[in-house]
């Protein structure tokens, strides 16, 4: 089984992009759970959201507190949340920044990806100006740093399920799909 923490602020699409990504991967022949936790409930304030993929029935029904990988939405979480807590060695952090962050010792012994996805969210018109959506965008990014879902089926659920502009949103998730930079292990 592998389980997915996605880091986020609400507002920026983080269960969105789980629900997303559990309907490519079902798609594409996967068992799915995809579930958010919530804290304080309003635009801004940090939120997790949980995805669980496997070849067979999952039974778990708890959070997931060892992730296999992990995807930050959102870089100023990076200041207040470790988000690596409890994460399994060797696993992906992909992280929504134009480059690495300055100090890497929480990533050691973990793969980085970087992508700057709010830049491809406000080249396509995603959210606004001071707080574009991010979701496809890192939908992309991911399916490209695991090499799965297929891309196809990741557009297939964002054509079948965002809440708006589907073309614009299928978009981001090609353009972040070639944009990600997979920086790998960390030592």
């Amino acid at each position: 089984m592998l389980e997915i923490r996605f880091h986020g602020r609400g507002g920026q699409g983080t269960v969105v992009a789980t629900i997303l990504l559990s309907k490519a991967f079902f798609q594409a022949g996967w068992e799915v759970q995809s579930f958010p936790f919530f804290g304080v409930e309003r635009r801004g304030a940090p939120v997790e959201a949980y995805l669980r993929l496997d070849k067979k029935k999952i039974l778990v029904r708890t959070n997931v507190t060892a992730p296999d990988h992990v995807v930050v939405q959102d870089q100023t979480l990076l200041q207040n949340i470790d988000v690596t807590r409890g994460m399994k060695p060797g696993g992906w952090v992909l992280l929504n920044s134009p480059a690495l962050p300055e100090n890497l010792d929480p990533y050691r012994g973990m793969k980085l990806a970087c992508v700057d996805a709010t830049r491809i969210a406000l080249r396509h018109l995603l959210g606004s100006r001071t707080h574009p959506i991010v979701n496809t965008a890192m939908i992309g990014a991911f399916a490209r740093m695991l090499a799965m879902p297929p891309l196809e089926a990741a557009c297939g659920a964002i054509r079948e399920e965002a809440p708006s502009d589907p073309e614009a949103n299928i978009a981001a998730a090609r353009d972040a799909y070639n944009e990600v930079i997979l920086h790998g292990s960390i030592s």
